[in-house]
């Protein structure tokens, strides 16, 4: 690590100290009970607490996934992925969202697998398992008539919400999650692939419905600009 780096780390957490009213842990010091989990993309151009305009703690659970995958392999099998589930379970959070991200690296990744282009056992282990789990994914993306595989420009953004909706549905499907908990499945735009806001999150997805009018419909009138997919809705 540099000197500059280290300098720069503690420079920022000085600040941070100094923005902070003295009462701001005062609620969630003892224990907390966020509403909202949100699984993200491990990216640093996404912000969760950024892009949900976060201004307290205890209010958002945040953890975060290559491709912001909602699974993990554990003795061969896939289950939820721990720090997704753990608030649903120990904080009685009810709210889950799945967000994706424009020019995902991820997918690209596991696009450039699929196609054989690279190969995964090139890559890492740690990456290469995140990598490999979203290749079924892909895979399945690019067999979708909904999906045109043909139009390059566009292609990654259109499996990121494959991938979102299938991710919103394995959270739906599986016996771990509470019953009680909603998923609610965006993408986060910052290269207007859906319009022409930079950081806005576009919901693509509420508890399996995606198909854009019924979504529109949940919303309130003011946030219906913020309704938009890539791909029709799922039959």
């Amino acid at each position: 690590m540099s000197d500059a780096t280290l300098a720069t780390l503690l420079a920022r957490n000085a600040r941070h100290v100094e923005s902070l009213p003295g009462d701001h842990f005062a609620t969630v010091e003892a224990g907390q009970a966020p509403p909202v989990v949100s699984v993200c993309c491990s990216d640093s151009r996404v912000s969760q607490e950024g892009m949900w305009d976060v201004d307290r703690p205890g209010w958002l659970f945040t953890p975060s996934t290559i491709g912001n995958q909602t699974w993990d392999l554990v003795d061969g099998d896939v289950v939820v992925d721990g720090s997704v589930l753990y608030p649903m379970v120990e904080t009685a959070t009810e709210t889950a969202l799945v967000v994706g991200h424009t020019g995902c690296g991820a997918v690209a990744a596991a696009l450039a697998a699929a196609r054989g282009e690279i190969s995964t056992a090139d890559l890492p282990a740690g990456i290469a398992k995140w990598v490999d789990l979203l290749v079924p994914v892909v895979e399945d993306g690019l067999a979708d008539d909904r999906v045109d595989p043909g139009d390059d420009a566009s292609l990654v953004d259109q499996l990121v919400e494959f991938n979102v909706d299938r991710q919103v549905a394995f959270l739906r499907e599986s016996a771990d999650v509470p019953d009680a908990v909603g998923v609610y499945g965006f993408v986060y735009d910052f290269q207007r692939a859906y319009g022409t806001a930079p950081g806005r999150t576009y919901l693509v997805n509420v508890d399996g419905e995606t198909d854009p009018d019924a979504l529109r419909d949940l919303t309130p009138d003011e946030h219906e600009g913020c309704v938009e997919r890539l791909l029709p809705p799922e039959a």
